[in-house]
């Protein structure tokens, strides 16, 4: 992965090479999210379910993928486990938890099953860019 530099035509900062995949049913979050960190540089691409997640996965290699926990159908915590168990290519993506799913037991279960970090909604735009820069 690579991380933010600065840029020569005083913008800012771009980032070089790091693709995102955002995953979310809700449709307002998941472009307000796409538009925010395209504008930071950032290649994204979205799924709103966790099965577009996993087929999206499976065939384009993601640095990070930023991950809602509660979605219909296959759920935030079985995409991570399944990326997990099975890592699609030789690159193993890492996962950022995006939920509302507060308490500790759902923070610990989210990192248990293989999540690199979690972060409760709602959130600051700032404070998750700061995230996926750790990452």
């Amino acid at each position: 992965m690579r991380y933010p530099r600065p840029d020569t035509g005083g913008s800012g900062s771009t980032v070089v090479d790091v693709r995102i995949l955002v995953v979310d049913d809700e449709a307002d979050l998941l472009d307000a999210l796409s538009r925010g960190l395209r504008r930071e540089g950032y290649a994204v691409d979205t799924a709103d379910n966790g099965e577009e997640a996993l087929a999206k996965a499976s065939w384009t290699p993601y640095d990070l993928i930023c991950l809602d926990l509660t979605m219909p159908g296959i759920d935030g915590l079985e995409v991570c486990e399944r990326l997990r168990a099975e890592p699609p290519d030789e690159v193993v993506p890492r996962i950022l938890m995006l939920t509302a799913r507060d308490t500790l037991e759902d923070r610990i279960r989210g990192l248990d099953v293989g999540a690199d970090d979690y972060l409760v909604k709602p959130f600051a735009f700032d404070e998750l860019s700061a995230r996926i820069r750790s990452l």
